[in-house]
């Protein structure tokens, strides 16, 4: 198997264990299935934030796995950065255990695997003159 195999498979695993893992906690959230809903709880977040949650993870775990859309998945996975190192921070900052706070950030070390290891075609081509800030 050639190098250029094993790293599609890769990203295809930490895609699926990561990023498109979202799904499930999208639609429990979504649902305001009374496991989410606690723990949002416990979390000082209202229930309300439930379904805003679960709505960005569903839509995020869309935009990484269809074809095409590069800079939208830019963003995708910018936002499970943010809700992942939040979760890790929002668990830290309630007390919690280490196994609490490691979770997201098992999840984190898997969606930045997926970014990286992800094949050109997924990739946002920056041109050299775009490269710089203008003013």
């Amino acid at each position: 198997m050639n190098n250029s195999k094993i790293k599609l498979i890769a990203y295809w695993v930490t895609t699926i264990l990561g990023p498109a893992s979202f799904v499930i906690g999208g639609t429990l959230h979504v649902m305001r299935h009374p496991q989410a809903i606690s723990a949002l709880a416990h979390l000082g977040y209202p229930a309300y934030f439930a379904v805003i949650l679960g709505v960005f993870k569903l839509l995020g775990a869309v935009a990484i796995v269809i074809p095409g859309f590069p800079r939208l998945k830019e963003w995708a996975y910018a936002g499970f950065t943010f809700a992942l190192t939040g979760a890790a921070a929002s668990h830290l900052l309630a007390g919690d255990g280490a196994a609490a706070i490691a979770g997201p950030l098992v999840f984190l070390v898997l969606v930045i695997a997926s970014y990286l290891l992800r094949p050109p075609s997924r990739r946002l081509e920056v041109s050299s003159s775009h490269s710089g800030l203008s003013l």
